[in-house]
Order: structure tokens, then sequence, then C-alpha cells
């Protein structure tokens, strides 16, 4: 369930977290992922986001997702879940009884045909960096998926690493912790990361950065 935007806004923001990043910075990091073995795209907006995903999925394929604002805001989360072109994994899991299926919904999750996702930041020398409360997704972007689609606003591109460790823990997290106490009554926490500093299998991860930001 995605925070109010008007939640959002009230909340404290470090405008050096929220700002996007120029297109220099933008094709910096794009040329450095590509460098390490990630297919990077840069696409202008949210829609050609949403298209280029969609473009990469074939139909009928099984789909896992993380939770993530980028996701329902640039339209992704809503045509997989609900077009019936795809078997996606999420409503499926929501549908299990989590008292006698978690082993089934622990194996659903681990290994979709696509994993499609968000990150926390991406730095122009191309790592990327994954945060999670539970750390479900993580597998599945690690090496659980057979393909792994990422999609990033432009305000999640930083120099480097030190400076991805600060996006998570000065603005990331304090937003995504005041959207788990008001959905679910409850405070999150950064307790597992996935650094992402390349890709062994040619093609198997596609990042797809935005030259607006999107998400948090």
């Amino acid at each position: 369930m995605p925070m109010n935007e008007d939640r959002i806004e009230r909340l404290p923001a470090n405008d050096e977290f929220a700002r996007p990043a120029d297109l220099t910075a933008i094709e910096r990091a794009a040329d450095a992922l590509h460098a390490h073995g990630f297919d990077a795209r840069v696409v202008p907006d949210g829609v050609a986001a949403r298209e280029l995903v969609l473009s990469l999925i074939p139909e009928g394929a099984e789909v896992g997702e993380g939770a993530s604002l980028t996701l329902d805001g640039v339209g992704v989360t809503e045509i997989i879940e609900k077009s019936g072109r795809y078997d996606a994994v999420r409503p499926r899991a929501r549908s299990m009884d989590r008292g006698t299926q978690m082993r089934e919904i622990r194996k659903l999750g681990a290994a979709p045909d696509v994993q499609i996702n968000s990150v926390q930041a991406v730095t122009e020398d191309g790592h990327m960096v994954v945060a999670s409360m539970t750390g479900s997704q993580l597998g599945p972007i690690a090496s659980g998926a057979g393909r792994v689609l990422l999609v990033v606003g432009a305000q999640k591109i930083v120099p480097d690493l030190a400076t991805a460790f600060r996006r998570i823990e000065e603005y990331s997290f304090p937003i995504e912790d005041a959207r788990a106490q008001e959905a679910y009554g409850r405070h999150s926490a950064v307790n597992k990361m996935l650094v992402l500093n390349g890709e062994a299998a040619p093609g198997r991860t596609t990042v797809i950065l935005m030259r607006e930001a999107a998400g948090v």
C-alpha cells in the first residue's frame, strides 16, 4: 500500500536526495552500469519506463515484484497484477494462508521468471543498493529470478556508495518508516541490504533510468 502523497510532503526531507540528477550524471551512471554487465537504458519519464518494462516481459510470464512506490507511480504494479496478461506472484501469495502455507509462499517468491523492482540508490560509478526489512525481494534480484528489471527515478542517482548509504539512512528509510506506521501500524527497519556491483549473466538485469524523479 503506497503512502499518501500528502504524508510524504509533510515529512522532513533532505533536498540533496530529492532532487533529480542532471543528464550528465544519469548518462555517467548508465555507462558505468554497462561496464559492470548491466543492461542500462535511459528513458525520459514514467510512461516510457512503463512501456519499456512491459515490452521486456513475455505475456504469461511469472512475475515477482518488490513493494515499490516507483513501480506503483509509473503504473507497472496495476498492469502486472490486474491485467490478466501475467502470472503475478504477489496476488497469489496474498491469497495464501501464512499460518499453514509459508513454505509455499517462500518458494513461490524465490525464483520467478521475472523480478521487477526499484532500488534506493544508483551510483555514478555503477553500483546499486537495495534496502529491505524482510529481505524477500533480495534473493530474486541477486540470483533467484531468471530476469530482473529495475526501474529507477533520477533522484536516486548519487556519486558513490558512501552517499548511497546516507541516502537510505537520511531519506528513504524515514519515509518508508512513516509509510509503514500509517499503513500497518508498525515501524519499518533497514534489516538487510544488497549491493549490486556487477552482473555475471549478460542481459539478465536491465536497469531503466528515468530522467525524472519517481518514488523515494
